[in-house]
């Protein structure tokens, strides 16, 4: 029986791993996908006994089922396409803004067109560091506060999973994108930029399209917004766990939510339910505990047989 364990737990972390990689050649469906990646954390927790190096491993293998169901819905860019809403968050958006989005209010009141403040630069910068800050968030509890990290880890990567649900469900296109349509267009000048692009272009030069193929696996995936749900739910990790730096990640936050919207990212209606998805995810976790708890029972007591 423990290499029975053993064996099942090897292919499915295998599979959990390799799922993601062959789903187009072999035309896996999503929730094939999806499952069998979910899988893999588990998998390793049965064939590794608990140390610092495998709580990082199970982060890293819960990112790469996340990453493949976040891009899939873009894996038939044209059908997407048919599918995504744009109109709805520019009328929801005109309605806070009193008849102009707060994304062109802004960029017609602060921005030089065709060029870059310093101030503008840092919030791109901002934007560009999220790809860190929640999972450093995460490898600083694991490394500084590791009494804290279960808890942390599952909050922030709930905030991930549960995110996804929108993107599935109601792909929403982001103020760019709405902007290409002309949904954006009011008779006035200057039009609504996409300012990350643009100073993505000028920063990286020929390095910029390769790099941004990279990071962009979904462009239509706006609603919520990820970016501002997962930076509240890190900051809110932080100040739980008494981290000195729990004010910055605030002041990082918040840097961050106006620059998603300054930039031409999201809309401001995308970081309100950004907002209400963390918050969410926090007041649910006392209700979620009985069933992680059991969850990691079982799995611990998987990995006692499997080594019996």
């Amino acid at each position: 029986m423990p290499t029975a364990i053993r064996v099942a737990a090897g292919a499915a972390l295998a599979a959990g791993v390799a799922a993601p990689l062959v789903r187009r050649r072999l035309r896996l469906p999503p929730q094939v996908v999806t499952g069998t990646a979910a899988l893999a954390p588990l998998a390793l927790c049965v064939l590794v006994p608990r140390t610092r190096s495998r709580d990082a491993a199970v982060c890293v293998l819960q990112m790469w089922a996340y990453v493949a169901t976040y891009e899939m819905p873009n894996d038939d860019p044209a059908a997407l396409e048919r599918r995504v809403r744009v109109a709805y968050p520019v009328r929801i958006d005109r309605s806070i803004g009193l008849g102009t989005t707060p994304t062109l209010r802004l960029q017609r009141a602060l921005a030089t067109p065709g060029g870059f403040r310093a101030w503008e630069k840092l919030l791109v910068w901002s934007h560009w560091l999220w790809f860190f800050f929640p999972h450093g968030t995460v490898a600083y509890l694991l490394l500084r506060r590791p009494e804290h990290f279960p808890r942390g880890a599952a909050q922030i990567y709930a905030t991930f999973d549960v995110g996804l649900v929108g993107y599935w469900a109601v792909p929403t296109a982001p103020p760019w994108y709405a902007a290409a349509r002309g949904l954006m267009a009011d008779g006035r000048t200057p039009e609504l930029r996409r300012m990350m692009v643009e100073y993505g272009e000028h920063l990286w030069k020929s390095g910029w399209a390769p790099l941004y193929g990279f990071l962009g696996g979904n462009p239509l995936a706006a609603m919520p917004s990820l970016h501002f749900a997962t930076s509240v739910t890190a900051a809110h990790v932080l100040t739980d766990s008494g981290a000195a730096g729990a004010a910055l990640a605030w002041a990082y936050a918040s840097t961050l939510g106006i620059a998603l919207v300054y930039l031409g990212e999201h809309y401001v209606v995308d970081l309100a339910a950004g907002l209400a998805l963390a918050e969410a995810v926090r007041r649910a976790t006392p209700a979620a505990a009985p069933l992680a708890l059991g969850l990691g029972r079982g799995v611990r007591a998987l990995e006692a047989r499997a080594r019996a």
